[in-house]
């Protein structure tokens, strides 16, 4: 090969890369203007496809033009002066300003949250956070049905419940006392909730452990030779019916005599157990870590105690020698007596792992029916409905044992006084009790709950006169009065049910103080519209202090009030008053001049 071909040769060779380079440039610049124009195509589609769609902008064409920044946004940082007083920076966008939501949600009160949906994120906005109402048609109120929405209640979930008392079967409150009490209102609404669930839930599922039929007790495990475990024949009915007679030691380091399974969805205990002399029942529960807790249902007065991994609950120390009808929300007492030392969160954790691992008994006593199920509705509801037959006083009434403060010295009440609110909701809660059991014994005490409705507030009762004209059954009976607005129709509620089920003088009693109570509804009900929203009481009217808007929450129980009062009474009023407070939640405020 010659110099000179030599030198064409390198000549090829080096520009053939640089011509396949400038080539492939070339190309990508075609592609790119095609695909621009196919964007064009395909966001004209899309956009002449929704045009119709008020506010909406095509998710598809967004998500492209932000992920390939062919449309970059521009906007320039700002201040934002509010009131003169005070600064926040904002950003402009052409003629738009746009402010922080951290800011807007504090001022205006509004809420929202991004959320993610169909591969998208969006922006959640809401004028208030109880903004969903029933749609389609309701079940009909009536005093032999679902209470409410209380069927959607979890009570004894609440911060300010204690736990349930092993004693009394019904809550503790903590609410105005950190070592609690019971309170009535809180009681008649876990006793409804429960007879709700009980209605508009599927049947209990259920695992029955023993039920004294069966002659093969190998099941249960013996702790040691002396322990004894027999089946023998019920002596308290005159049938036959088996039992199980068990005899072990006392001593709660002993493990007593025990039947193991394993369960995580069947969680409340029923039982039926007499204790002849002192001993206890054991729940044990097994952790997701493999830690091992142990709930002692014991005859003492003590309401709950955790001691290491053993937590305490008592029955009862006077109930030695007399069958008892146990039923335990076994993971409700498990993350009640964890939070006696850790946090709720942690509580919730713990609990969410955790399983029934085996029942025990010690002592010497008797058992049958003892049986997990997956609820206990009806069994809950009457430990409700028959603590207010136990508990109520000569006057008809459940007092509350602790002060409350509603107004720090101006509307204080002192241990002992009643609640309109307590009275009704206890009445609606026997009410239901007499209509599943026919015991009349709950209709009576119901009866008798009236006298408190007739006596003034002044003299230690609940009624309140407005302009010295108008019946209302105070739930807070304070002087001044604060005429609490969803106390005083869960009253009126109370005194309905009644009326409908009862006969003769109760019946008439009940009729009259219900007519009285509507009629100043009617006549009063407005006074409690802000125009935006609703005032829990009446507190700036009788007291002179600064109105008390109700929250989001309160207001939907006046809305879910008022479609109850709808269906009761045809007045217009009710059912105008019920829309624009629904308007109210969708930031639909009132006209102004």
């Amino acid at each position: 090969m010659t110099r000179t071909e030599l030198k064409v040769l390198i000549l090829c060779v080096g520009i053939f890369p640089l011509l396949l380079t400038i080539y492939n440039i070339g190309k990508c610049d075609l592609t790119v203007e095609d695909d621009r124009i196919l964007r064009e195509e395909v966001s004209s589609h899309i956009t002449n496809e929704f045009e119709a769609s008020v506010g909406f902008q095509p998710r598809v064409a967004q998500a492209y033009n932000h992920a390939k920044r062919t449309n970059p946004i521009k906007y320039e940082e700002l201040e934002c002066v509010i009131n003169g007083d005070y600064s926040v920076m904002g950003r402009k966008e052409g003629k738009d300003v746009y402010m922080p939501f951290s800011f807007i949600q504090n001022y205006f009160e509004v809420y929202g949250s991004l959320e993610t949906s169909d591969g998208y994120e969006r922006f959640s906005f809401h004028h208030s956070y109880q903004d969903t109402f029933p749609s389609g048609p309701q079940p009909k109120y009536q005093p032999s049905g679902v209470f409410m929405s209380f069927d959607q209640y979890s009570v004894e979930d609440r911060n300010r419940v204690k736990c349930v008392s092993g004693i009394e079967g019904v809550p503790i409150s903590t609410q105005w006392e950190r070592k609690g009490h019971y309170y009535p209102i809180q009681i008649a609404q876990y006793g409804l909730s429960h007879y709700s669930k009980h209605l508009s839930q599927p049947q209990s599922k259920e695992k029955v452990l023993e039920d004294g039929e069966e002659t093969d007790l190998s099941d249960w495990l013996l702790p040691d030779r002396k322990s004894e475990i027999r089946g023998k024949m019920d002596d308290r009915i005159l049938m036959d019916n088996g039992v199980v007679e068990f005899q072990a030691t006392t001593n709660q380091k002993n493990s007593g005599i025990c039947r193991s399974t394993k369960e995580k969805r069947l969680l409340t205990l029923s039982m039926d157990i007499m204790f002849i002399n002192n001993g206890s029942v054991t729940v044990l529960i097994q952790t997701g870590d493999g830690n091992l807790y142990r709930i002692h249902y014991v005859l003492s007065d003590n309401i709950i105690k955790l001691e290491g991994k053993d937590l305490y609950y008592g029955i009862g120390s006077h109930k030695k020698g007399k069958w008892i009808h146990l039923t335990r929300q076994v993971m409700v007492d498990f993350q009640k007596g964890l939070t006696l030392r850790f946090s709720k969160n942690r509580s919730n954790k713990i609990k969410s792992a955790a399983h029934i691992a085996g029942i025990c008994v010690r002592g010497h006593g008797i058992m049958d029916n003892v049986t997990l199920r997956s609820h206990a509705h009806k069994d809950l509801f009457f430990d409700a409905a028959d603590y207010f037959v136990r508990h109520q006083d000569s006057e008809g009434g459940w007092p509350v044992k602790v002060t409350r403060k509603l107004i720090p010295g101006v509307m204080e009440l002192e241990p002992g006084w009643y609640s309109a609110m307590g009275q009704g909701q206890a009445i609606s809660l026997l009410v239901r009790a007499y209509v599943a059991s026919k015991d009349r014994t709950y209709l009576e005490t119901a009866g008798k709950a009236l006298n408190i409705f007739d006596i003034p507030s002044s003299e230690g009762g609940v009624l309140a006169k407005f302009l010295n004209t108008y019946d209302w059954y105070e739930e807070y009976p304070t002087t001044p009065s604060s005429f609490v607005l969803n106390g005083f129709i869960y009253s009126l509620l109370g005194l309905y049910d009644l009326k409908e089920i009862a006969i003769g003088r109760t019946r008439e009693k009940a009729a009259e103080l219900f007519e009285k109570g509507m009629r100043t509804l009617k006549a009063m009900l407005l006074m409690f519209d802000s125009g935006t929203g609703t005032f829990y009481d009446l507190r700036h009217i009788t007291s002179g202090l600064s109105p008390n808007r109700a929250r989001w929450d309160y207001h939907k129980v006046h809305i879910k009030q008022l479609y109850i009062l709808v269906e009761l009474d045809n007045d217009p009023l009710f059912y105008n008053t019920l829309e624009r407070w629904k308007g109210y939640m969708k930031g639909k405020p009132a006209p102004h001049n």
